[in-house]
């Protein structure tokens, strides 16, 4: 070991082999300070909107379509929907929010809130500041503080519609993970639906680490579902099941069609959203292959499906 090294551990009360010199019983007793909670409802304001809708179609959305291929299906789908909705997606980059923000009708995205990590977006007050107003982000507590999560009820009282990623954190290989259960209890708080969302492509177009998308213009797919409500006497779990099965049948139409997504059982379509059970390298390459949408022909693939 270094001096220096030495020299940090001894300053941070440790000795050399990296251990406390005083014992946890003997420090004294200091009470937990509460994170506060980073004001966002200045980002909220018709001013701030204002600005917001111009930065995210004349600087985010000039970015990501420049720099991706994007394909959008199933906007139709919400021709209709009126009123706050909860938009839920798969998250596996930071390019998903820009494609939806610049995807969704303009009715949506002027009243859409968008839920963000409190420990990453809202850990320094400089990008708290440059979230809130580009996105109309409000933070969530990956760890479930309710007093953050009754800021996602307040929004949806007020009639602004959210945007949630319920795996509470990007994919380190492009395909999802589990989702939590917050979204779908909202949704049955409140007697609002559910528009599921599936993203493919922007884990290979721009991956955990990358602050700029790869080159090439890589096609990336944003597929909408129909809204989805809750049904009379439905708790949040099975309406859970029921959203999680929804985006999983819109992740496997970019390749067995719209047909055969439909006759797709609920479990079935959420597995294949996992990816196959191999090594790491495996399963990014997999995740990365070209989409059926980038010539119109069905991608070749390496493995089969019904291999491990």
């Amino acid at each position: 070991m270094r001096l220096i090294d030495e020299v940090r551990l001894l300053r941070g009360r440790r000795d050399w082999r990296g251990r406390a010199t005083t014992p946890r019983s003997a420090e004294p007793y200091e009470i937990r300070r509460e994170r506060s909670e980073f004001p966002t409802a200045w980002a909220r304001t018709r001013a701030a909107g204002a600005v917001r809708f111009g930065l995210q179609r004349g600087v985010l959305k000039s970015v990501a379509w420049t720099q991706t291929h994007p394909v959008i299906r199933g906007t139709e789908y919400l021709d209709g929907l009126q009123g706050p909705a909860v938009f839920v997606s798969n998250h596996a980059s930071h390019l998903d929010t820009p494609l939806i923000l610049g995807s969704v009708p303009r009715r949506f995205a002027r009243r859409l809130a968008v839920g963000a990590a409190a420990d990453y977006f809202f850990d320094a007050r400089w990008r708290a500041v440059v979230t809130s107003l580009v996105f109309n982000a409000f933070p969530i507590e990956r760890q479930g503080d309710r007093r953050l999560r009754s800021l996602a009820t307040r929004l949806l009282g007020d009639g602004w519609s959210l945007l949630l990623f319920p795996e509470s954190s990007r994919s380190t290989d492009g395909w999802m993970s589990g989702m939590r259960l917050g979204a779908a209890h909202l949704c049955c708080t409140h007697g609002v639906p559910a528009v599921p969302v599936a993203l493919r492509g922007t884990f290979g177009a721009m991956p955990r680490g990358r602050n700029w998308p790869m080159p090439g213009r890589r096609t990336v797919v944003v597929r909408y579902g129909r809204p989805l409500w809750p049904r009379e006497g439905e708790g949040a779990r099975a309406f859970h099941e029921r959203m999680t099965a929804a985006i999983g049948r819109l992740w496997v139409e970019e390749e067995v069609g719209w047909y055969r997504s439909l006759r797709t059982a609920p479990a079935a379509a959420v597995a294949a959203t996992a990816g196959p059970q191999a090594a790491e390298w495996r399963r990014m390459w997999e995740s990365t292959r070209p989409l059926p949408a980038a010539d119109g022909r069905p991608a070749r693939r390496i493995w089969p499906t019904s291999r491990s």
